[in-house]
């Protein structure tokens, strides 16, 4: 009985081979760098595959990205709004008009209202909805409904803020 166990406790569990293993992860990475460089110079999921294959290069498709849209920028004077509130705060604000070419005489000769509709609305506003960093969006568009309305309907299509610092 002593010789039993004592012959089993000698024979150590076989460990399996690591081999398989081992081919498995070489072929992997062989085969992932294989796909990646078929993918990357256009062989399959190309456009080029095709023509290229085909020798009509010449018919293929010319890309040319989208023609830019007939815009142009009035940038706003830089303003520095006092707040409302107990504390002496400040608030810095640049900004700048997308507006439509044909029309970016007109709401340059319009700045004046402009300014001043934002500078009375900034300050119109509540310190601490301006610490909410969710309300600039709010605000951006608050501000670009009462720019279109004294500019006139489809002079400016969107507003830039480009500083927005409160101290």
């Amino acid at each position: 009985m002593a010789d039993a166990t004592t012959e089993a406790a000698d024979e150590a569990p076989k460990k399996k081979s690591k081999l398989p293993l081992l081919i498995g992860l070489v072929l992997m990475l062989l085969l992932g760098g294989g796909g990646f460089y078929a993918v990357y110079s256009g062989m399959i999921l190309g456009p080029a595959a095709e023509s290229d294959a085909h020798g009509d290069a010449a018919h293929a498709p010319e890309i040319v990205p989208d023609a830019l849209p007939e815009i142009g920028f009035v940038a706003l004077d830089p303003m520095l709004i006092s707040l409302a509130g107990n504390g002496a705060k400040h608030l810095r604000f640049v900004a700048q008009l997308e507006v439509p070419l044909a029309y970016e005489n007109d709401v340059a000769h319009l700045k004046p209202r402009v300014m001043d509709v934002l500078n009375g609305y900034l300050r119109a506003v509540d310190p601490a909805l301006l610490e909410d960093p969710s309300a600039l969006m709010r605000l951006r568009a608050q501000m670009l409904r009462r720019v279109q309305i004294v500019t006139g309907d489809g002079r400016v299509r969107d507003l830039l803020i480009v500083e927005f610092v409160l101290n």
